[in-house]
Order: C-alpha cells, then sequence, then structure tokens
C-alpha cells in the first residue's frame, strides 16, 4: 500500500477517518464509557501497557504505529464516525501479499450508536478499498461464536461462513474458538452492484 493511501473513505452515512493525536478526547471517552461493552470480545491489555483510553502519549504513540502501518503497506486503520463524532474504529489488520493477497478485519462500536448498521456499512466501505483500492483477493472476519451482535453484521451482509477455528486468539484472557467469515474479490465484484446500492453514497 502506497504511503499516499486513501486516509478517509466514505459510505452512505459513515466516513472511516485515520485516527491522528489529536482524536484523543472523543476516542478516550468513548473507549471508557464502553469499557464493560468492549471488554468480553477484546484481547487483555498486558499489565505494564499503559491504557491509551487513560493517556494521551500512548495514543499519539498508536496512532504513529499505525499510520506507519499503513505506509509498510502492513494494515490500515480507521475511526468510525457518524457525522463528526466518532462511533468506534474498523481496521484492515494483517495485510499480506505475495500469494495470499489477504487481509483480516476488525471492529468495534460504542453502544449508544449500535443498532443503526452503522457497522455493516462501515465493513462494505473498507471491502470496497480492500478489494478496489489495495487489489487484495480476500478478507475475512472471525467472531467468538456467541458474539451475537456481531455476527448479526455477518447476516445482514450475508458474507460466507467459512467454519470454526479453534482457540483462535485470546480474548480476555482466555483462548476464544472464532467463526470465519470470507470473502473473496470474485464475491465481491459479484455483489458489488447490490453491496454499493445499498450501503455506498
Amino acid at each position: 500500500m502506497p504511503a499516499n493511501s486513501p486516509t478517509q473513505l466514505r459510505g452512505r452515512r459513515v466516513t472511516l477517518t485515520q485516527l491522528a493525536a489529536s482524536d484523543w478526547p472523543a476516542w478516550s471517552e468513548v473507549r471508557i464509557r464502553n469499557e464493560d461493552w468492549l471488554r468480553p470480545w477484546e484481547p487483555m491489555r498486558p499489565e505494564h501497557q499503559l491504557d491509551p483510553a487513560r493517556d494521551r502519549e500512548t495514543f499519539a504513540a498508536r496512532c504513529i504505529a499505525r499510520d506507519r502501518e499503513r505506509q509498510l503497506g502492513l494494515a490500515a486503520g480507521f475511526g468510525l464516525f457518524v457525522g463528526t463524532a466518532l462511533a468506534g474504529e474498523i481496521n484492515l489488520n494483517n495485510i499480506v501479499r505475495g500469494a495470499h493477497q489477504s487481509a483480516s478485519v476488525g471492529y468495534w462500536i460504542d453502544s449508544a450508536k449500535a443498532g443503526n448498521r452503522y457497522v455493516p456499512e462501515a465493513v462494505v466501505v473498507i471491502a470496497c478499498f480492500a478489494f478496489e483500492q489495495l487489489r487484495l483477493h480476500r478478507i475475512e472476519i472471525c467472531i467468538v461464536p456467541r458474539n451475537r451482535n456481531s455476527r448479526r453484521v455477518m447476516e445482514v451482509l450475508g458474507l460466507r461462513e467459512e467454519g470454526i477455528a479453534e482457540r483462535f486468539l485470546e480474548i480476555a484472557g482466555t483462548w476464544e474458538d472464532h467463526v470465519r467469515y470470507g470473502m473473496t474479490a470474485e464475491e465481491w465484484f459479484a455483489r458489488r452492484e447490490e453491496l454499493a446500492a445499498a450501503w455506498l453514497s
């Protein structure tokens, strides 16, 4: 991914924007307010690592690291905005080139904004970016089976379920199974008109 890759992507209602140090007050407020909502679905933070929601410099370092990953073509992280309000994040992680040409997608949303189908829209926006600008061949989204809210996003979009990856990721201190969902470039282009009509500007 070249260094001049877009840092802002738009859907019908959401805007995905690369986060900067200046976003810390809004990001911190949303993350702290949603701690109980998000904790069951995220990896534990190492004890020695400062919490970016409570430490501005740690958040700034996080932004610098993510920008570096973007410039190196390793990942692409975005804040999910509804209007001017930060509502969550969505990321293309672990971008692999060569014969693989793939990435994984991760996301979270403010509980106050959940249920409005902002996340499905953001997934379509980032899929369009992945397939049409980065020219990836495959994206996958892996979800803890009991996370009904996140699995509902996949159902709304009709993404293909590929099976269970056992003890796939450490989540909240436990090695959790994950349901794997995938989409290839062939599937994206076969469905592009339908998905764009429903979710893109």
